[in-house]
């Protein structure tokens, strides 16, 4: 019983010893320290200084019926689904720009797909749908750009298709408006062209899942947080680029957006 008390009372003193020296080290020294720095992914907000942080990046698929009937799927009987680029998959646009877009590797079939986004303010669980849009802080034009190729024959081979869609700048954005100034996308002309031939035409009318009915189904399988953005899908006809095409995107409410193959 001596040894065991004599024990016990040695942990004790090493505990209360460590306690002391670490109640004496600055707080700083106390903070958890990364091996190395990792920069955090913004997108630039029009009218303000600050940026926005992204925390994820979500997509839906064939949310336009004529797009999903292209891409082989029945709109009338598909619920919505989705998927996640990383959050450096975004290449940020200005205003007036035409951006260097490079041509990546491994795809012969590089396509464009002009979407909404919506960039949420804030987030939560089973939201419901008339409280949806409270979470948006605010909407970009953006290009959820596909490796084609690669998504086809890994969809072919019942494999994940991330490397068809989740690549390095292949969610092009550009800066967010506030939807206190441009108010909440509910119609309006959706546009893309393709050295000045206009491909994809469409209204936001169009929709098979809107903005609110997106955050609210995505809230049943994950927690929305502040600084997700949700990239809204996209018409139909989509289509094909090759080095040096620029591509001119139009949604109605929103700057035109637009970038050049290299």
């Amino acid at each position: 019983m001596d040894t065991i008390d004599r024990r016990t009372m040695l942990a004790g003193s090493a505990a209360a010893i460590a306690g002391t020296a670490l109640a004496s080290e600055p707080a700083e020294a106390q903070l958890v320290k990364p091996i190395f720095p990792v920069g955090i992914t913004s997108i630039p907000v029009v009218g303000v200084p600050e940026v926005f942080p992204v925390r994820r990046i979500y997509c839906i698929g064939r949310n336009y019926a004529a797009h999903a009937r292209e891409m082989g799927s029945d709109p009338n009987r598909e619920p919505p689904f989705f998927f996640q680029k990383p959050t450096d998959a975004i290449q940020n646009v200005k205003v007036g720009e035409v951006a260097e877009h490079p041509y990546p590797t491994l795809t012969k079939n590089y396509h464009y797909e002009v979407e909404l986004v919506a960039a949420l303010r804030a987030g939560g669980m089973n939201i419901p749908v008339e409280k949806a849009l409270d979470c948006v802080y605010g909407y970009a034009v953006g290009l959820d750009m596909t490796r084609r190729d690669l998504q086809r024959a890994m969809g072919d081979e019942k494999k994940p298709w991330e490397i068809g869609k989740s690549f390095d700048r292949s969610a092009v954005i550009g800066p967010i408006h506030p939807a206190s100034g441009t108010g909440h996308f509910q119609k309006g002309a959706i546009s893309l062209a393709v050295n000045g031939t206009v491909k994809q035409n469409s209204d936001l009318n169009k929709m098979i899942w809107s903005v609110a009915e997106q955050i609210s189904k995505l809230s049943e399988a994950f927690e929305l947080k502040a600084g997700d953005i949700i990239y809204s899908g996209t018409p139909e006809n989509v289509g094909p680029v090759v080095k040096n095409d620029v591509l001119l995107c139009k949604i109605e409410g929103l700057p035109d957006m637009s970038i050049k193959i290299t």
